[in-house]
């Protein structure tokens, strides 16, 4: 028999990558209430992985994790701001399903502080609870 093993629109037959992105719209999501003003022109994206040139290695950086979670770039020449979440590195962390959506959200709210100018406990007040 071939054909997909699950009807389209029960949870367990979304891939692991759309049930990421999920995530991060959830995360996004729950940030708009407070934040929907400033994120209006803010683009969210999801990457495998970082690109190599993010990748810390050796004593010169100072960054305490050497793999990026994600990464805010601000707007310029025409070109929104983007916010960009790395799937792989957060699901190799991640010990189940909560874990993991806990962890994208903390990524996402680091990354639109950062976008902001702020700290992440000011755009998730939560988030100081978590840490």
């Amino acid at each position: 028999m071939r054909g997909p093993l699950a009807p389209s629109h029960v949870p367990i037959a979304r891939s692991r990558s759309e049930r990421f992105d999920d995530f991060v719209l959830d995360a996004v999501d729950r940030l708009k209430p407070k934040w929907g003003g400033q994120l209006s022109a803010v683009e969210f994206a999801v990457e495998d992985v970082p690109p190599a040139d993010e990748l810390v290695d050796g004593p010169g950086r100072l960054s305490s994790d050497p793999i990026p979670f994600g990464r805010a770039e601000p707007a310029v020449a025409g070109s929104p701001a983007v916010v960009v979440v790395y799937r792989r590195p957060l699901e190799a962390r991640a010990r189940d399903r909560d874990t993991l959506g806990a962890l994208v959200h903390d990524v996402v709210v680091e990354q639109v502080a950062s976008l902001l100018g702020l700290s992440p406990e000011t755009v998730d007040p939560g988030y100081d609870d978590r840490h």
